[in-house]
């Protein structure tokens, strides 16, 4: 009974009005916390390049990251659609923020959450997930194109059980619709239209099709450039049309692919880099000892990024990017002393800045 009273607090009327928000600011129980984050000038990159160097702090949504907003507008869709009643489960194969975003929201709208996931992945997750009262299942990491892939194996448990979805958030264009009614607008809005390029990470692909989709209506001039970790296929596909993985593998998590998904179909992308873990490391401890912000590898790759299109674009421009979310959950990875030497990583990280590295 408590989970029901819980849902409908947040009615499908109330979620389809989006009203997460009081008109005197206050914000409305964890859902409100969704979006509406600020967006950051950095300084010290901005200073080098000449240009404005922005970014959303997503880190300040109600889960942590800026998977928060497409998890909520998963569930929100199912919902409207009537796939999803009071009390249901919420399903998803999810290694990363989506999952988290999906607990949170679970949690507080009263739904079930279950999470199918590579059994590669840190036991920390795992645990993080559980404390936030998913029931995760970890299955042997095999390809998209295996029928045991983690991912089918979520479609498969939400078909077998009744008032259930999987979420699909790869897929689901409701992901990429968050990011048009939400993202798109907050940097639109935030610097008053005076926006030269965005450039995203893109996993799923919902963030960069989504903003680039808004940004290019109100402005078809805006750049919208695809941050691509090396590995993945994106930045191939982008330039020449090609599915062809760039060299190596990368410490990032959460981004990268092997394959276009239905929410980056369509984007109106104009161009695409591929930054190295060498960069994307770098800049992470950049960002915590010359700006003070904790983040993930993908986070350091958006703003890497940034910065060689505002070099590209020459002094003057503003070029708008993501803090993904925080270090937290990377610590005994990314900031993991073994770990960086084991991957030819140590060199690129500042000798003053390997202080953040613990043992």
């Amino acid at each position: 009974m408590a989970a029901v009273v819980c849902c409908r607090r947040f009615s499908v009327a109330y979620l389809a009005n989006k009203r997460f928000m009081s008109s005197d600011g206050i914000r409305k129980g964890l859902v409100g916390m969704m979006g509406n984050t600020p967006l950051v000038r950095l300084n010290t990159m901005s200073e080098e390049t000449g240009c404005e160097i922005l970014a959303k702090a997503e880190f300040c949504n109600g889960g942590g990251s800026v998977k928060d907003r497409a998890a909520l507008f998963l569930i929100q869709d199912a919902l409207q659609k009537g796939q999803l009643k009071p009390g249901g489960t919420v399903v998803e194969g999810t290694a990363g923020n989506t999952g988290i975003g999906l607990a949170h929201m679970c949690l507080s709208m009263g739904f079930k959450c279950v999470i199918y996931m590579p059994n590669n992945q840190s036991r920390e997750k795992i645990e993080l997930l559980e404390t936030l009262g998913a029931e995760v299942r970890p299955v042997p990491v095999v390809a998209w194109s295996d029928p045991a892939n983690y991912n089918h194996q979520a479609r498969e448990f939400a078909d077998s059980i009744e008032n259930a979805i999987w979420t699909n958030q790869f897929d689901n264009t409701a992901n990429r619709q968050a990011h048009i009614e939400t993202t798109g607008p907050e940097i639109w809005n935030q610097t008053g239209g005076n926006v030269d390029a965005v450039t995203f990470g893109t996993g799923t692909g919902g963030t960069l099709a989504g903003v680039g989709t808004f940004l290019k209506e109100k402005n078809p001039n805006i750049q919208v450039v695809l941050a691509d970790p090396q590995g993945s296929v994106l930045c191939n596909y982008i330039k020449h049309g090609k599915l062809e993985r760039s060299e190596g593998s990368s410490i990032t998590e959460g981004i990268g692919q092997g394959r276009v998904t239905k929410n980056l179909e369509g984007a109106p992308i104009d161009d695409a880099l591929t930054i190295l873990d060498t960069d994307a490391v770098n800049m992470t401890f950049r960002l915590l000892h010359e700006e003070g912000f904790f983040v993930g590898a993908s986070t350091g790759l958006n703003v890497s990024a940034a910065v060689q299109v505002a070099q590209k674009m020459g002094p003057g421009h503003t070029v708008v990017t993501c803090l993904c979310d925080t270090g937290h959950k990377y610590y005994a990875k990314l900031y993991n002393r073994k770990v960086i030497e084991e991957k030819g990583l140590l060199d690129c990280i500042p000798e003053k800045y390997r202080v953040s590295l613990h043992d």
